[in-house]
């Protein structure tokens, strides 16, 4: 998945595919994401939440987030991605508010739920996404949603040091960039940076990018016909060697061969 980070140039994007850690991120758009089979956990802030077949999850726009699988026999989610000016009336309140727990049980999930994703999907296999009709499902989610979710009123704020850095790497990721650099934007001491990524995030400065880099790269693998060599410079890699060597440590399998695995799941 990928719909992430500050790169999407869709104000809607719908995906349907197998589970899979993603590291923390925040962009802003909302994102709803719902189990359809297997369990997923999903981290909002510093609370890890477990998602079972049929929940459903909603992440405010900004709000750092990040998806883990524990389930040795996989599973499946189901996720759609848009900007905040398609949520209508409800727009103040992605502005203003934070869930205090984003996820909805699957028994108290509405029926009017299910129908907008199955409506939504169809007409994205299609190719045929009607703007208003769009707009209308994702405002129907919401209004069956919102009410579900016990909200306060955290939205707005200073943004916090963790904040800064998943912003600035959400932002600068495909470029060239060193702790060393990326401290003397945001201000700060390289070696309080390197806390950050070791106590935040639990890796390295380099580790971070370079999955921040990975999950862009397998978005275009699945989504876009791009040459590999197109996608390794694109994600920020600097030469198919590193691309290669970061993908088989992290995947356990070539760029190609996770193409031919991937695209159409």
């Amino acid at each position: 998945m990928y719909p992430l980070y500050s790169k999407e140039e869709k104000d809607f994007e719908l995906y349907r595919r197998k589970a899979r850690h993603i590291g923390p991120h925040l962009h802003a758009s909302l994102e709803i994401v719902t189990v359809t089979e297997g369990s997923l956990e999903l981290g909002v802030g510093t609370v890890l939440y477990h998602m079972t077949e049929g929940d459903l999850a909603i992440i405010f726009p900004n709000q750092i987030h990040h998806y883990q699988v524990f389930d040795a026999a996989g599973g499946r989610m189901e996720y759609l991605i848009a900007a905040p000016s398609l949520a209508g009336n409800f727009l103040p309140l992605l502005q203003s508010k934070v869930p205090e727990c984003p996820v909805i049980p699957a028994k108290k999930v509405h029926p009017d739920i299910r129908y907008a994703f199955q409506t939504l999907t169809g007409r994205r296999k299609k190719g045929t996404y009607d703007d208003l009709l769009r707009e209308s499902y994702i405002q129907i989610i919401l209004a069956r949603a919102l009410p579900l979710l016990t909200l306060s009123g955290q939205g707005a704020g200073t943004p916090t040091l963790v904040d800064q850095v998943v912003s600035y790497v959400a932002e600068h990721f495909t470029e060239e960039i060193t702790l060393e650099s990326m401290a003397k934007d945001l201000l700060i001491n390289p070696f309080a940076l390197s806390r950050v990524f070791s106590q935040a995030f639990h890796m390295n400065f380099n580790r971070y990018i370079n999955l921040t880099r990975l999950e862009y790269s397998k978005y275009l693998l699945e989504e876009t016909d791009k040459t590999i060599t197109d996608i390794c410079m694109e994600s920020g890699f600097g030469s198919q060697r590193t691309f290669n060597r970061v993908f088989r440590e992290e995947m356990h399998m070539t760029p190609a061969a996770f193409r031919k695995a991937n695209v159409g799941g």
